[in-house]
């Protein structure tokens, strides 16, 4: 059955199946839009499950409504999620195992006792990241010469560096792109716990590739000495929106669209958009694997990345990453599930494939 036949036997309007990603009939054959889920959280340093995330939001997403007030016919578009790679969620869980176990041990302050299997594990760990990093470099890049937008639904925050390599061979002249931040940590850390793929390090990572000419940084609120120096000592290539500063500024009168203006001011014309959920207000995200006090409303986020949009910027890729089951998977995986909808139908509005009524 072709696309156009798809659309004309789907009843957006009934009950979702449970066949597709948000109870599409799409595939990644005939889709405009890719989600790749990546099951990988083997350096979480706190709370596990993010390897979870593509599955809760899979399972969540039938129960989205897809009619957008804003943007007639969005589910025409095409959006599919890639089949989950067993592999990947394999290696994951060994070795999480392992790695759970080693932070353990240098949270106890690198005790006496020594643990010969532990010399060689963050060289294995950061072999298997490098493994990823490739592999999803790959997928990405195909799907992209094929035409196609491309989405990475992690797992944890390490997890999408390599569609921004993708995408930075694609932007190698000029401007390059920018990316926007938002989240509750900087993950600015050099290899964190000695692990250079860490979810701590990701922009840190990002920050190594020189088509990334401006990481935009919003909602950080739990931020170690060192990755505030080194956005400070950036020479104006970083720039962060503390969650605090935020705050105080509507406190002070400050209208949200106000600051949005700020911050997306600082965006170059391409912006690749990371999204890690406990950027959030966590009664929204509980299940997260490092919740923190503070954050965004859901439809603070959402107004961010329309008022991107609407500024004239192209979303040319976005992750959204530590969506975890925690103790209660429906709430979590339905709010991680509506807001990948929100960043898939706005980033196709951001291209031209489809259109607003909003402005």
């Amino acid at each position: 059955m072709t696309k156009e036949e798809k659309i004309a036997a789907f009843d957006p309007n009934g009950v979702g199946t449970g066949e597709g990603l948000f109870g599409l009939p799409f595939t990644p054959d005939d889709a405009e839009l890719i989600v790749i889920p990546v099951p990988w959280e083997v350096t979480v340093s706190y709370r596990g499950g993010a390897a979870l995330g593509p599955q809760t939001v899979q399972e969540a997403s039938t129960q989205v409504d897809l009619f957008e007030t804003s943007i007639p016919d969005a589910w025409k578009l095409g959006i599919a999620l890639e089949p989950a790679n067993e592999q990947w969620a394999a290696t994951a869980a060994a070795l999480r195992a392992d790695a759970v176990r080693y932070i353990e041990w240098l949270s106890a302050g690198e005790p006496d006792d020594h643990v010969p299997e532990f010399d060689a594990l963050p060289a294995r760990i950061n072999e298997e990241g490098e493994k990823l990093r490739a592999w999803l470099k790959k997928r990405a890049t195909d799907y992209l010469d094929s035409g196609r937008l491309v989405a990475v639904l992690g797992g944890d925050h390490s997890t999408p560096l390599g569609l921004m390599e993708a995408l930075a061979v694609r932007y190698d002249e000029g401007e390059g792109f920018g990316i926007l931040q938002i989240d509750a940590h900087a993950d600015l850390r050099e290899a964190y716990e000695g692990f250079r793929y860490s979810h701590a390090s990701i922009m840190y990572n990002a920050l190594e590739l020189k088509q990334v000419k401006k990481l935009v940084q919003v909602g950080i609120r739990d931020v170690c000495e060192a990755e505030a120096k080194l956005a400070q000592d950036a020479n104006g290539r970083v720039s962060v929106f503390y969650d605090g500063y935020l705050q105080e500024e509507r406190l002070n009168g400050k209208s949200w669209k106000k600051m949005c203006k700020k911050i997306v001011s600082q965006l170059p014309l391409h912006v690749y958009v990371s999204f890690d959920i406990d950027g959030l207000d966590p009664k929204l995200c509980p299940g997260t694997g490092t919740p923190v006090p503070g954050g965004l409303e859901f439809e603070q986020a959402c107004y961010l990345i329309k008022f991107l949009v609407r500024s004239g910027r192209r979303i040319i890729g976005f992750d959204l990453c530590e969506v975890a089951p925690g103790t209660d998977p429906d709430w979590n995986g339905s709010v991680g599930a509506r807001l990948l909808y929100k960043l898939c139908n706005w980033m196709a509005v951001s291209q031209g494939k489809l259109t607003t009524t909003e402005f």
